[in-house]
């Protein structure tokens, strides 16, 4: 075991050397630094807006039938673009100003005033650099909401084959935003989940923040409900070799969006392939009444011994929760009626 830490320490630390060189690789020589907005979400006070400060933004635009070995180079070329740490940013109409931290990340609050429910949009600009300014999208909750709605992405939403590690990195590095495929019966089910825009929708899944883009815009081509999402950070951190667990990231960001809405309870969905059960299990433990539901996508061999008594442990805690393998199941839609119809038993 000590010889199995010293190994690790050592992977660390070189990893750790080798990221912060390749950084300022990518940053030498070039221009200014660029903004890549991610869509942002509110709390009872503040609009939270989320984004990145890079080197360069890194966009392609494929063609039909193009091959694998294509798309592969353009989804490799999403991961070749450096953060920039300690840039000062500024929103333009509220003169609100922050700094990227470490990793570029950006997340400002600014104060919510008065605001129209749904989406809407404030550019954030570059300190003291011209023409940097970008609109970052943020989502408003609906006072009239009934719940939100916190939803996996990959074998949820997106068929990606997660359940199996070689079939998840082929199906995501070989494929592009015309080829990869939502589910139709996973945006029929949201939409009608979302209400036109009533019932707020996030997403939480493990990809990475550099697949912000290209997840949205596979989104927006498939007509799913848009709704800000809660990646990870894949990078390497000054105490750990990835920075977050698959489990505790998705714990982590259920945390905070259900913190963003006190008000609400929540529906959470996802799949059985990568155990999402027992996160959700965890959520309706640590958050007694806040989960009205969980409906989970069965892939593949479907749910495991381990899944089904994480399911259990859910329903004893009070959650309605259902597994199938298609969200057409009837079960699904007689759940989904109650909720609308606001008929689920109330603590």
């Amino acid at each position: 075991m000590r010889k199995r830490r010293i190994i690790r320490r050592f992977i660390h630390r070189l990893a750790l050397r080798g990221e912060r060189l390749i950084d300022r690789l990518a940053i030498r020589g070039k221009g200014d630094p660029v903004l890549e907005a991610y869509r942002g979400y509110a709390t009872p006070d503040a609009l939270v807006l989320r984004g990145r400060v890079l080197t360069s933004l890194r966009r392609s635009t494929p063609v039909p039938e193009q091959s694998r070995l294509t798309n592969l180079l353009q989804m490799a070329s999403l991961f070749l673009t450096g953060e920039v740490r300690d840039v000062p940013v500024r929103v333009v109409e509220t003169k609100v100003e922050a700094t990227s931290n470490a990793e570029g990340y950006l997340s400002i609050e600014v104060p919510i005033g008065d605001v129209d429910p749904g989406w809407t949009e404030l550019c954030v600009e570059i300190v003291g650099v011209e023409k940097t300014a970008v609109p970052f999208p943020v989502m408003v909750p609906n006072q009239a909401a009934q719940f939100g709605v916190i939803s996996d992405v990959d074998d949820t939403m997106l068929e990606t084959g997660a359940y199996s590690l070689a079939r998840n990195l082929w199906t995501t590095f070989t494929g592009s935003t015309l080829t990869r495929r939502i589910f139709p019966d996973a945006i029929k089910l949201m939409d009608e989940l979302a209400q036109s825009g009533r019932n707020p929708v996030f997403y939480v899944s493990s990809s990475p923040w550099n697949l912000h883009h290209f997840l949205d815009t596979i989104f927006m081509r498939a007509g799913l409900v848009p709704g800000p999402m809660f990646l990870r950070d894949l990078g390497v951190s000054d105490r750990h070799l990835l920075v977050g667990s698959h489990g505790s990231h998705k714990s982590a960001a259920i945390n905070r969006i259900l913190e963003a809405n006190p008000d609400l309870p929540f529906i959470l969905m996802g799949d059985t392939g990568q155990h999402d059960a027992a996160v959700y299990a965890d959520a309706v433990e640590r958050h007694p009444g806040r989960i009205k539901a969980i409906i989970l996508r069965a892939p593949g061999p479907g749910a495991d011994k381990k899944d089904e008594a994480e399911m259990a442990r859910a329903r004893t805690l009070g959650a309605t929760v259902l597994s199938s393998k298609d969200f057409t199941d009837p079960d699904i839609q007689s759940l989904k009626t109650r909720l609308l119809a606001d008929e689920m038993p109330k603590d």
